[in-house]
């Protein structure tokens, strides 16, 4: 199937052959039911994520190809080429009024959306909320057991296609209004305080020890992350930029919320 879409979207002509628009349906069709994904998780521990080019080229053939089509959903009015999902009393998801998820995207047994939206090639996985106003982009994945808080944005990647979509591993917390884009990752349980900001080149600082290690576009599992801010020269003179700290870890005998408090309070900062 990937050398078919491949072919595609090498000669757009063949998007004019109905045997093209049904492959394409029938990719974003096991999108839709979880079979494929925009980036599969490593096998091995500590093993790299595999993002499937093809699979994201795909989604962009199948806005390419479909026609624009109203859509009434009891007091809501849609005009768009991509349906919203359904059927999830079957899919054992629970969707609160008016969460929106568009087809194309997955959610696994046990996800919980509050008034919340999840985009197309988006994979959230068992257990996981998606509180109010939480926005999933395009493509993102997302963990089993993680908590997106109130207002939290995860971005959406399909252009370039190699690029590496914005990943959330498992047991992870998100405080509210966070921002996760372009491609960062976080780690297995790590905790993100309220109003962290990561991008894929922020500049993420541990301070635990007694250097500070850098690392971009990453939080190791298991921080505990603040927002903050370092020193940068200007040709105007210096002044301060956004980053985020890591000011401890997370223990496995406490929850997500307990270890953000309990760092909180030993370093004596609120959020």
């Amino acid at each position: 199937m990937n050398t078919t879409i491949e072919a595609i979207w090498a000669n757009r002509d063949l998007l004019k052959e109905p045997k093209s628009i049904q492959i394409i349906k029938e990719v974003i069709s096991q999108l839709d039911r979880g079979e494929l994904r925009v980036a599969n998780p490593p096998v091995e521990e500590n093993g790299e994520w595999t993002v499937n080019e093809w699979v994201k080229k795909s989604i962009l053939l199948y806005f390419i190809s479909q026609q624009m089509k109203a859509e009434e959903v009891g007091i809501f009015s849609f005009h768009d080429k991509i349906p919203l999902k359904t059927n999830f009393a079957d899919a054992k998801v629970r969707v609160v009024p008016p969460a929106v998820a568009r087809y194309g995207s997955f959610q696994a047994p046990g996800v919980i959306l509050m008034p919340s939206y999840v985009n197309i090639g988006a994979y959230v996985d068992e257990r996981t909320m998606v509180d109010t106003w939480a926005t999933v982009g395009s493509c993102a994945q997302i963990g089993k057991d993680v908590h997106l808080s109130g207002g939290v944005g995860i971005g959406g990647v399909l252009e370039p296609p190699q690029a590496a979509p914005v990943i959330i591993e498992d047991g992870a917390f998100v405080g509210s209004r966070c921002i996760v884009v372009e491609g960062a990752h976080i780690g297995k349980r790590a905790v993100l305080g309220a109003g962290v900001t990561i991008t894929g080149s922020s500049k993420i600082i541990d301070v635990t020890g007694t250097k500070p290690v850098e690392y971009k576009g990453f939080v190791p599992a298991n921080s505990v992350v603040i927002p903050g801010s370092y020193a940068k020269q200007f040709p105007a003179g210096e002044f301060h930029v956004p980053c985020a700290i890591i000011i401890g870890q997370r223990k496995e005998s406490t929850d997500l919320k307990t270890s953000l408090n309990d760092a909180l309070r030993e370093n004596n900062v609120s959020v």
